[in-house]
């Protein structure tokens, strides 16, 4: 039994399918079903069912997965620890950040980590809170940078809060004005053609919950779409949509109007397994992500504060 053998085991039992855990790996399909093959004789016992659709796990493989997860997360503590004697000379991080983080908050701060720390290997995964939690869970991450206006984390994990951030409604600068005036209420808002995001954001169920609680029906024109193409999308002039405070970072194109009555936040909070220490090159990465946070919280052009600010 070996490292491989384990990370192709758990790459399979994670997407039920041999082909796409050799993709994820980077192997030949073949190559991995020879590692598997010879885990199974040297464990004595078949690990996966196999059929034309996929694999599952026999109950051999059940029993395995648990500690084939510790195993390799182990391993990755040693190496941590190695990281760490080399002074972040070298290292990885392993980072999660929902999409509206990663176009800006993770931006600014992987930049000025980069320029710290060059020989360290990032690595991103752009999920929505729930999903990030999952893979943290799943040893798959080092942290996590999560929203909090819809998501509970429940046990195992520890979450520090780092922003907090208001939405806002963004129309293009191209087109007049919303509204007079630099707020706009929810029934105003309603009147005007939205752009909202997918069901699977947190963002939606946040407005979409405002306006049921509120008894009004906004006048969606496109819904279903990610955040790149909500933003686009009023660049252009189509319409308007609720985002975060933070999206408006460097966007001339777009024009930003507090929502109020009621007003919408959200807190960005750096989540981590709890009683697993970070790495070395987690830590900085952490904490220029903090950095980070409170430069673009002493911006006067972005409705958001450090958490540690927010009265109690």
């Amino acid at each position: 039994m070996n490292l491989d053998q384990l990370k192709g085991f758990v790459a399979i039992a994670q997407v039920g399918n041999f082909t796409r855990a050799a993709d994820q790996l980077h192997l030949a399909q073949p190559s991995l079903s020879r590692q598997i093959a010879a885990l199974e004789h040297s464990l004595g016992a078949e690990l996966f069912h196999r059929s034309r659709t996929g694999a599952s796990l026999t109950a051999a493989g059940e029993s395995l997965l648990p500690r084939a997860r510790r195993m390799l997360a182990d391993a990755d503590s040693v190496r941590r620890e190695l990281d760490e004697l080399a002074g972040l000379r070298r290292g990885r991080v392993r980072l999660g950040a929902t999409p509206s983080l990663c176009i800006s908050l993770v931006a600014e701060g992987v930049n000025a980590f980069r320029g710290a720390h060059p020989d360290i290997d990032i690595h991103v995964s752009e999920q929505g809170s729930r999903r990030l939690l999952e893979e943290l869970a799943a040893g798959e991450l080092d942290f996590a940078l999560i929203t909090a206006s819809d998501t509970a984390t429940g046990d195992g994990f520890t979450v520090v809060p780092l922003l907090m951030e208001e939405l806002v409604v963004i129309a293009s600068t191209d087109r007049p004005p919303i509204v007079v005036g630099d707020s706009i209420r929810l029934e105003q808002l309603a009147r005007l053609p939205q752009i909202v995001f997918s069901s699977t954001y947190d963002l939606r169920a946040t407005t979409d919950a405002a306006f049921q609680a509120a008894g009004i029906a906004p006048k969606v024109i496109i819904e279903g779409v990610e955040m790149d193409a909500v933003l686009r999308f009023v660049e252009r002039g189509i319409g308007v949509a609720i985002v975060p405070a933070t999206v408006l970072l460097d966007r001339p194109l777009l024009r930003a109007t507090r929502l109020v009555n009621p007003t919408l936040t959200r807190t960005i909070s750096i989540a981590q397994v709890a009683g697993i220490a970070p790495s070395a090159a987690a830590e900085a990465m952490q904490r220029t992500l903090a950095q980070t946070a409170t430069a673009l919280a002493a911006r006067p052009d972005v409705n958001m504060r450090r958490a540690d600010a927010v009265p109690t």
